[in-house]
């Protein structure tokens, strides 16, 4: 684990620089951390089960995968997309839209626990709607 020692009094700018230099695993342990402590200063008295949802809607798509997708990407842009990199962008293609139906069927329960729309759970939490919906 990295241990960062910093003084009593840290700037927000001497803080990133630190988080700047955690390895990627770590930097989405201590994002996770972040978003959780956020969540509990916005909503206090928000449920286990609902902290729990938001964390889980909160998480989006591991750096690694992103990162791979969006390389592959450019492959094909360029035209230099081979067979194997095609079946891999597909398989990707099919993580990152299962984990996003994941997502929005944790929008669901918290709207369901809120007793309140999709739509505006959606708003409360200020994720825009697709514009492809």
């Amino acid at each position: 684990m990295l241990t960062i020692q910093v003084e009593a009094k840290v700037s927000a700018a001497q803080l990133i620089e630190a988080v700047e230099t955690m390895p990627t695993g770590e930097l989405e342990e201590f994002i996770a951390h972040l978003l959780k402590l956020r969540a509990q200063r916005l909503a206090p008295n928000l449920s286990a089960n609902e902290s729990e949802l938001l964390l889980k809607i909160n998480r989006g798509i591991p750096v690694s995968i992103q990162n791979r997708f969006n390389e592959l990407v450019a492959k094909r842009a360029a035209l230099t997309l081979t067979t194997e990199e095609h079946t891999e962008l597909l398989q990707l293609t099919d993580e990152i839209e299962n984990l996003d139906a994941a997502r929005v069927i944790y929008l669901g329960e918290v709207a369901r626990l809120r007793n309140v729309s999709l739509t505006q759970v959606m708003a409360d939490l200020g994720i825009p709607t697709p514009a492809y919906v």
